[in-house]
């Protein structure tokens, strides 16, 4: 059996990603928490394994891969059972901008390295950072929303009727959106979606309030 390592932070939703990954391919593997509000992930022990100091990080092999969706399409590759992206090429290349849109567009803006800096350099509180994460939610998922609420291939999922690499990435924005009291219903598609998530044990048992750390 081969021994994954994944280092995570309970409430990081690029970590979120790769444990729902983990978990609908069936893999076991060991949880090593960094708790991103104390920087421990910014400790010498953390950046020998990752130098950018972000979570998640997995090792497997004996080598270290790092950035959420490069994991995920790594498992994907290396664990064929239970695909994450579809086996035609366009289809792939669908999923693939889907999961993009928030991977590439709305976290990178809303995450909390991010959110610190906006308050440590321009002096915004609780109720600023919370106007500019609702902003770029809204300006990634509504059209995501009519994307998906206006494609045939949208099924039960993103894509299709089963998950895939989109749904896992839509999953973990959306639970993001819960600590700024973001009403996903807004985009009923895209809650639509998110709620056949929740009915798979294998996105909760990767929710945030599941984990070993989770405080």
């Amino acid at each position: 059996m081969t021994a994954i390592r994944l280092h995570s932070y309970f409430r990081s939703s690029t970590s979120v990603r790769v444990r729902v990954a983990l978990e609908l391919k069936g893999l076991a593997y060991d949880y090593i928490a960094w708790n991103l509000r104390t920087n421990e992930q910014c400790s010498p022990d953390y950046l020998d394994i990752n130098p950018q100091g972000l979570v998640p990080a997995i090792e497997i092999d004996g080598q270290v891969l790092t950035q959420s969706l490069p994991i995920i399409e790594y498992l994907d590759e290396r664990f064929p059972g239970s695909p994450l992206l579809p086996a035609e090429s366009m289809a792939r290349a669908r999923v693939r901008s889907l999961a993009a849109m928030v991977a590439s567009d709305l976290h990178p803006l809303n995450n909390l390295r991010v959110l610190r800096y906006l308050e440590a350099q321009f002096g915004a509180d609780m109720a600023a950072q919370t106007l500019w994460f609702r902003h770029w939610a809204k300006a990634t998922l509504d059209p995501l929303e009519m994307l998906l609420a206006h494609s045939t291939q949208t099924g039960r999922f993103c894509h299709g009727d089963e998950p895939s690499m989109a749904d896992i990435c839509l999953f973990a924005q959306l639970l993001n959106n819960r600590r700024f009291d973001i009403d996903n219903a807004a985009w009923p598609t895209l809650a639509r979606i998110h709620a056949a998530c929740v009915a798979d044990p294998a996105f909760v048992k990767a929710m945030p309030e599941q984990q070993i750390d989770a405080a």
